[in-house]
């Protein structure tokens, strides 16, 4: 039961936790066993048994040197002289993006679990401990994310600043990640407190979403809070800075480290240290309330919804065969209902929206807004086609997954009606409409004339779900699989497929402006190539 080092760690903060009124023993027992079955993947129905040795382990902690290449980016800020307020706020922004959007994707189903209750709220284990070991559980996940990500520009700015430099920067990153736990607990709290049942869920979801936005639009605050002329950096403490996390923690290097005396970065100085330590306190006072409004998320709906009949329109108008149709129907209502998968896939549609546009937003700086009606941004509009990979990994996996003996007990005799309607309910219900929107904002501010390059990039997106599908899911069948099992190392697939991305961008830029009517002759050969690929790329035999 001693084999973890981190669990090793930890015994010797145990008078913390004793103090909190936290039974240690019972928590590291539960902790021991939480990190057990982090490590176990359940074989799936269609697995071969060869492919789940290459399975065993914790998945996260083998993916970690994603984050590490990464945490590589962080290094040329620390090269920008001693500009500390610039460099550090932009570091501690990109820090806190991983950090918020691993925490709201990938660590809210832990957060919002509520079997621990169901397991242990029949033993006496006291509510408190039963939380500690929830919040304990998510922080060991990101102090290994966040050391990934850190640990090499941590030991650089040691070289490059000096030991007090590298000491505040190590202590910032614990509050840092204090503040993000909590901050998303918190939040989830509120939004436990006003809905109930089925409403609470969705409501959940667009929260996430609300957290992506907020983060990409605090980047760019962050960035304008900042005047750059030439090589000359400055910076002006405004009020509504206040509410700006990364310029806070980095104000700290200039009021110790360059002696600064403006009473507003004391202010951020204070807010980074007092605010973890309070919203700590509001969480802990708050935790009782909040396990019990957990039981929300067991309520059923009172009325059924009522049922869209636009799906079986789309069903008619985009699948072929009824085998697809009744495929196409299947993955709807499951999209529509699996709550995972939305808490993985929504706050991802929440960066998508707003990717596009940090360009064009951008570029305000250096050009004003009829220069940019009048160029070629509207080629920003490719990043949306990020999402895709994104949809097409997460396509196999299913909280029902035990179920997917049905593909067994069906009519259906094609694994190409299987794939071919799972792909398009997917494309349809969740791409399609962000791509959609945004192409309808992009032509109110490009003029009508960007629609062939629309229909391009439409095409485009198309043929990047099948390569992608081939590339994440191979002969996986939809919803065959458990959420357990979706932390895999599928970082370099994911990087093959932006290389494709950035390929197609390539392409429809070059043949845009160096060949004659290459706009028109690039549609139709990738309208061809897509459909000779959507026609044979799932011929893969019976079910």
């Amino acid at each position: 039961m001693d084999q973890f080092l981190t669990l090793r760690i930890l015994d010797k903060f145990k008078f913390i936790f004793t103090k909190m009124g936290v039974d240690y023993r019972v928590m590291r027992q539960i902790l021991v066993l939480k990190l057990l079955m982090d490590q176990r993947r359940v074989p799936t129905v269609f697995s071969q048994s060869g492919s789940n040795k290459k399975r065993e382990g914790n998945q996260f902690v083998k993916s970690l040197w994603l984050y590490a290449l990464l945490g590589l980016l962080l290094i040329p800020f620390l090269f920008l002289g001693d500009a500390f307020l610039f460099q550090m706020s932009l570091i501690y922004t990109i820090i806190m993006f991983f950090l918020m959007t691993s925490m709201i994707s990938d660590f809210s189903t832990v957060l919002l679990d509520i079997r621990d209750k169901v397991i242990l709220g029949t033993k006496p284990v006291s509510k408190r401990t039963m939380n500690a070991a929830k919040i304990v559980h998510i922080l060991i996940y990101m102090f290994f994310l966040t050391g990934a990500i850190i640990t090499i520009p941590l030991h650089v700015s040691f070289f490059t600043h000096g030991a007090l430099f590298f000491l505040f920067f190590l202590g910032h990153i614990v509050l840092i990640n204090l503040f993000i736990v909590v901050l998303t607990g918190v939040i989830y709290i509120v939004v436990l407190h006003f809905f109930d049942g089925e409403r609470l869920k969705d409501m959940i979801n667009y929260v996430q979403i609300s957290l992506s936005i907020a983060i990409i639009i605090g980047y760019q605050l962050v960035i304008r809070s900042f005047d750059l002329i030439g090589l000359d950096i400055s910076f002006e403490p405004m009020w509504w800075q206040l509410f700006i996390p990364p310029i806070w923690y980095a104000a700290m290097f200039e009021v110790f480290l360059h002696g600064a005396s403006n009473p507003l970065l004391y202010v951020f100085v204070a807010q980074a240290i007092v605010i973890p330590f309070i919203s700590i306190a509001i969480y802990i006072k708050l935790m009782p309330k909040f396990e019990q409004n957990l039981e929300k998320l067991t309520n059923q709906p009172t009325a059924q919804r009522q049922r869209g009949r636009w799906v079986d329109v789309c069903a008619k108008l985009f699948c072929s065969t009824p085998s697809e149709k009744a495929i196409f129907r299947f993955a709807s209502k499951l999209i529509q209902h699996e709550r995972e998968f939305k808490l993985k896939v929504y706050p991802q549609i929440g960066l998508t929206l707003v990717i596009p546009f940090l360009f064009i937003f951008s570029e305000l700086r250096i050009s004003t807004w009829e220069e940019i009606k009048i160029s070629n941004w509207y080629f920003s509009i490719y990043f949306c086609v990020i999402l895709i990979p994104t949809l097409v990994l997460m396509l196999k996996f299913s909280g029902t997954y035990k179920g997917s003996w049905i593909y067994k007990a069906t009519p259906i005799t094609r694994l190409e009606s299987i794939y071919k309607g799972a792909l398009k309910a997917v494309y349809i219900r969740l791409f399609f409409p962000i791509f959609l929107l945004l192409s309808v904002v992009f032509c109110f501010i490009f003029s009508l004339a960007i629609i062939p390059h629309l229909v391009i990039v439409f095409i485009s997106s198309l043929l990047f779900m099948v390569l992608s599908y081939k590339m994440l899911n191979g002969k996986t069948l939809p919803f065959t699989e458990s959420f357990s099992s979706a932390q895999q190392a599928d970082g370099f697939k994911f990087f093959i497929l932006f290389i494709l991305f950035a390929l197609f961008a390539g392409i429809h830029l070059t043949v845009s402006f160096l060949i004659p009517y290459g706009v028109y002759i690039y549609m139709s050969l990738l309208l061809i190539i897509t459909w000779v690929v959507w026609k044979r790329a799932f011929m893969q035999g019976c079910v």
